[in-house]
């Protein structure tokens, strides 16, 4: 990671902001306390509620640029929602949304993480499945680090019944707490350039 200061641009969905939360940190809060860097990192977390990856395809790159700096190591976490499976786009559009995005990150020498959408009420199961995997393969093919949420929790019970404690859609503090170790343990320091054992 070198010296310079980390500063994380979070884009995603009310998920990326913890909507929910009776802590108000969500996932992101919860991972960027368990980041040990030399300097505390900055977190930018820029949400839109209910966005899908044509909307975030469409605004990142000036959110980012506006927040990156010379003087930062700036990277990008791209937190995918379910909006997508919600609004019925069809999975070549979202692959195509997300390989536009990390693209022209890898272009811009950004490096990108990103986190894939959890099950939740309303969705469709088969669909979000599909979609997380589609996301998966984009990843994949770039060499881009990846968190599979939806298939370790599908069956969870604490998830599940965190989320059936809520609105069936937002996790409570033990579901953002589930998704924040998968972050954590899916080669999330090895990405920033920290030893994989500090978490």
């Amino acid at each position: 990671m070198g010296e310079q200061p980390l500063r994380l641009v979070v884009v995603g969905d009310e998920l990326a902001a913890g909507a929910g939360d009776p802590r108000a940190l969500g996932w992101v809060g919860r991972v960027a306390a368990r980041t040990t860097t030399p300097m505390p990192p900055t977190v930018l977390t820029l949400a839109v509620p209910g966005e899908t990856t044509s909307g975030l395809s469409a605004r990142w790159e000036e959110e980012v640029a506006r927040r990156a700096s010379p003087d930062a190591d700036t990277r990008l976490v791209v937190a995918l929602g379910r909006a997508d499976a919600l609004a019925g786009l069809s999975l070549a559009r979202s692959r195509l949304n997300l390989a536009n995005v990390l693209d022209a990150a890898e272009q811009r020498r950004v490096p990108a993480f990103v986190v894939g959408p959890p099950p939740g009420a309303g969705v469709d199961p088969v669909a979000l499945a599909d979609l997380s995997a589609a996301f998966a393969d984009v990843t994949t093919r770039r060499r881009v680090p990846y968190v599979d949420t939806f298939t370790p929790l599908a069956g969870h019970e604490q998830w599940l019944a965190d989320l059936a404690a809520g609105d069936g859609a937002l996790p409570g503090q033990a579901g953002y707490g589930l998704m924040a170790w998968l972050v954590l343990h899916s080669h999330w320091n090895a990405w920033l350039g920290l030893p994989e054992d500090v978490v």
